[in-house]
């Protein structure tokens, strides 16, 4: 039997934790979205909600079953540390590189081939693929890569690998620190994994700085849509957003480095709890943690940043790619860094008066304007961008957290969300239908066919989810984001 939402709004809710001990889960989503949620979901919800030092959870409306907790929620305490409710892709982002270029002068199709190009001669996609698989891709050396994952966007690491310093300041988080609030901690957590037998496989991580990976990560072309109203208009412009021009949107994260560090955790920890005869949390192995202040939270708070670190530069460094791809085809292109934000990750913040760790785990953060946080950056009077993809045929869009944030735990989701599991997606959508889906549209990709797991209709409609950020008055949408070309990991859609 479905677990009962109990409706507050148009697209509010909530969920009664089990036997109603402790706060409720917030639930966001209009009517059709939550009738969506399948009862894996709301189980790992209800987990989660049940674990050790759970304080909030979040169902946002893009949520699917995951790893312990779904993907699209946000779990909050202000005792423990869970790395199951930040996942395998240690800070999985989002980053909008603007550039001068206007739409009208990709319109031609030759141009965008061009363009696909140049990306792909400098960015890799693909499962384990790195500098080495393409010819103008910018070479790593190891001890840039440590200083990469110990210091993230630092001016010495950007000035090395030719990321203009100033892009630094456009991230949700420039660089990381270890458990301790320093980089210490970290140079010493990476020393120990390198002594320790990680030495000989670091060097192949460090080849994947400026690549995308595989799955649901890609890099897109936009046609940015500025909204037409005065709070949009001023965003837009706080945000460097061009109305009619081309930006472009990249989703990756933290590549095999991000994957070996957390997957050992997962096993170092779920050892631990046998060893200590600790019983899991509804009995999910996924859902092991760590109290704070403990030497296992320590470890995991390092290695979630050095991870972290990594998919900072990583990110940056595919937006200098891009930028100078640009400037290969169309000479004299300019572009700066609209903003970086990730949907995967734990962050120290208050919640509710209390400094409590925020685990977003396939959700974005919602700063509105005037939150103390965004004091000290351009964002103050604003709120940040938030970055939300949805897909190539339906769009993406650029949003602004609203004051109504704040009841879900100051986090909206992070895109669609799957409605078709992959292996689904493969038996039941047909490939000349995705792959024409794209001609009609206009949308150029990389691809000699669109992996069907990675199509539109193997995620939920996108309007409908943005329909529930605003009613929710989560966010307003600043700019819409139109797709003019793609570039993927296609290998999936030969399987």
């Amino acid at each position: 039997m479905k677990e009962q939402i109990h409706k507050t709004g148009e697209a509010t809710g909530f969920l009664p934790a089990r036997e109603n001990k402790g706060k409720p889960i917030t639930v966001i989503g209009t009517d059709k979205i939550v009738e969506g949620f399948d009862d894996g979901c709301l189980r790992q919800a209800l987990n989660a909600r049940s674990a050790p030092g759970v304080s909030e959870v979040v169902l946002n409306p893009d949520a699917h079953i995951g790893y312990g907790a779904p993907i699209g929620c946000v779990m909050a305490s202000p005792t423990h540390i869970y790395p199951g409710p930040v996942g395998v892709d240690i800070k999985c982002s989002m980053s909008l590189l603007q550039l001068d270029v206007p739409d009208e002068v990709i319109a031609d199709k030759r141009v965008r081939r061009a363009l696909i190009n140049a990306i792909c001669e400098r960015t890799p996609t693909g499962a384990g693929k790195g500098q080495r698989s393409v010819k103008k891709a910018r070479r790593v050396d190891i001890e840039t890569g440590k200083k990469a994952v110990i210091y993230g966007a630092s001016e010495d690491v950007c000035e090395q690998l030719g990321i203009p310093v100033e892009w630094a300041k456009r991230c949700e988080d420039s660089a990381h620190v270890g458990h301790d609030g320093t980089h210490d901690a970290l140079a010493r957590r990476l020393q120990l994994m390198l002594d320790g037998g990680y030495a000989g496989r670091f060097p192949k991580k460090i080849e994947q700085l400026g690549s995308y990976g595989g799955g649901n990560h890609f890099g897109e072309a936009e046609s940015v849509r500025v909204a037409d109203t005065g709070a949009a208009r001023l965003a837009a412009d706080v945000f460097g957003l061009k109305d009619r021009h081309v930006a472009f949107l990249s989703h990756c994260g933290s590549r095999g480095f991000g994957h070996d560090l957390a997957t050992n955790q997962f096993r170092v920890l779920q050892k631990k709890f046998e060893a200590w005869g600790t019983e899991f949390p509804a009995g999910d192995k996924h859902l092991c943690y760590a109290p704070l202040g403990t030497p296992e939270a320590d470890a995991y708070i390092d290695d979630m940043s050095l991870g972290a670190n990594f998919a900072t530069v990583n990110h940056l460094l595919i937006n200098a790619l891009v930028l100078e791809a640009f400037q290969e085809v169309l000479p004299g292109t300019k572009g700066g860094l609209v903003y970086f934000i990730s949907h995967n990750i734990a962050r120290e913040e208050v919640i509710a008066g209390t400094k409590q760790w925020v685990h977003r785990k396939g959700a974005t953060r919602a700063y509105p304007a005037g939150h103390f946080a965004l004091k000290q950056t351009p964002f103050f009077d604003t709120g940040h961008p938030i970055l939300l993809p949805g897909n190539p045929r339906d769009g993406s869009v650029v949003m602004a957290a609203l004051a109504g944030a704040e009841k879900s735990c100051y986090s909206v989701n992070h895109g669609a969300g799957r409605q078709l599991g992959r292996k689904q997606a493969f038996r039941t959508l047909d490939q000349s239908n995705v792959d024409s889906d794209f001609d009609q549209n206009d949308i150029m990709t990389n691809c000699r066919k669109y992996p069907r797991d990675e199509a539109p209709d193997a995620y939920k409609d996108f309007n409908e989810v943005l329909d529930s950020v605003k009613k929710a008055e989560l966010a307003h949408e600043v700019a819409r984001l139109d797709a003019r070309f793609v570039i993927k990991d296609a290998s999936a859609a030969d399987d």
